[in-house]
């Protein structure tokens, strides 16, 4: 299929999809809100003793997303608009590349970045960040071309998602399916996440061309999923291929706060914001596998070692949830709030990222001075963890 353009013609294609699923405009007012979902209590672990951690770069400023693109070289987006080059686990001087379109406001910036599934035969980096066009702010995703000098732009994949100085999303990835999935925030107009009018409170799902695959779930549009808040977080199990999605709850709407979440991702599934929150059993919108009631902001996340790793903001905790397949459903079995002594004092602050290194270590971002955390010695850093 050809990619459409963006604009108006988006959203003349959301309408007609939504109105081929008979859906219509929800009404909204304060949401129904659930409990927690989960059977088991998180627990402080200041101090685990199966790893070993060390700092594996230091001295970034605000990193948002790291990805390796072979055993050697690996690059990390820095919000303000640079990517910097990690090679041999030593921190490239200056830029290896720099977007001036980037709008550094706020939660806004340049954010995730991704390879193409076939790199380097096919040697694309997709990034995405935040942009201004006269008042407005918006975000974008856009393919380079690295020439193992730097990156060079080469088209823009998706345009014109709706941005704000809060709630962009920002996480992209791609899938087992060689698809490209791309999360957005609500911008703080919480009731655009249930329209499909709008690419803001949703997860999206392109070819690595920007195409509409012609197998999502509504006809002409990339949304895969909708009803989200905020989504910062992407992670397949390897087993089962099941999507994991991180996810912030309220800060005040509607009386609200706390409820992060944790949801497992559906074709077309609505996860309910701003209509219900938590395990409220409403249908037809997918309740969360787990519920924080006390706000946790998680962010990044990855699969290794047979545990789901979370990085988080406010909490300042890697949460690794032990998650098991049971007939078909994803079980929590225990939380484990890593390298935290309670529930917002955590030994290395905030955290942004969690990545599976190719050399079997975990590689973990600091976010201590995004301005609204408290810089140490060296932050921002990458960590790396091994097994003891």
């Amino acid at each position: 299929m050809k990619r459409i353009a963006y604009g108006v013609t988006w959203v003349l294609l959301f309408s007609a999809a939504c109105n081929a699923g008979g859906g219509s405009q929800p009404e909204f007012g304060d949401p129904v809100v659930g409990g927690a979902p989960q059977a088991v209590e998180d627990e402080f672990v200041a101090e685990p003793e199966d790893y070993y951690v060390e700092t594996w770069v230091d001295d970034l400023h605000i990193p948002w997303s790291l990805v390796f693109l072979d055993d050697n070289r690996a690059l990390v987006t820095e919000r303000a608009g640079r990517i910097r080059l990690i090679e041999n686990g030593s921190l490239r001087a200056g830029a290896y590349s720099r977007i001036d379109a980037v709008e550094h406001a706020g939660e806004g910036g340049l954010m995730g970045i991704a390879k193409h599934p076939e790199y380097p035969d096919a040697p694309f980096l997709y990034v995405m960040y935040t942009y201004r066009d006269g008042e407005s702010l918006y975000n974008r995703v856009e393919r380079y071309e690295d020439t193992r000098d730097g990156l060079i732009p080469e088209s823009v994949i998706v345009e014109a998602i709706p941005g704000h100085r809060v709630h962009n999303g920002g996480r992209i990835a791609f899938g087992p399916d060689g698809m490209l999935y791309i999360t957005t925030g609500d911008i703080w107009e919480a009731e655009i996440a249930q329209g499909l009018e709008t690419l803001g409170g949703k997860i999206l799902r392109v070819t690595p061309d920007g195409e509409i695959p012609d197998h999502n779930p509504f006809e002409g549009s990339p949304v895969w999923s909708l009803g989200h808040r905020n989504p910062q977080g992407l992670a397949w199990h390897p087993e089962t291929g099941v999507l994991y999605s991180s996810e912030h709850g309220p800060s005040g709407e509607f009386g609200l706060q706390g409820k992060d979440i944790i949801n497992v991702i559906e074709k077309g599934g609505n996860y309910g914001w701003p209509l219900v929150l938590g395990d409220a059993g409403v249908d037809p919108y997918i309740d969360p596998i787990i519920l924080w009631p006390r706000a946790t902001p998680p962010s990044g996340m990855a699969f290794w070692q047979g545990s789901l790793y979370v990085a988080t903001l406010r909490s300042e905790a890697l949460i690794r949830i032990d998650v098991q397949d049971e007939n078909g459903e994803p079980t929590v079995k225990s939380i484990d709030r890593l390298f935290a002594k309670g529930p917002f004092d955590g030994v290395y602050g905030r955290l942004r990222d969690a990545v599976a290194g190719p050399d079997g270590a975990l590689y973990v971002l600091t976010s201590n001075r995004d301005g609204r955390g408290s810089p140490r010695a060296g932050d921002d850093r990458i960590l790396r963890l091994t097994p003891r």
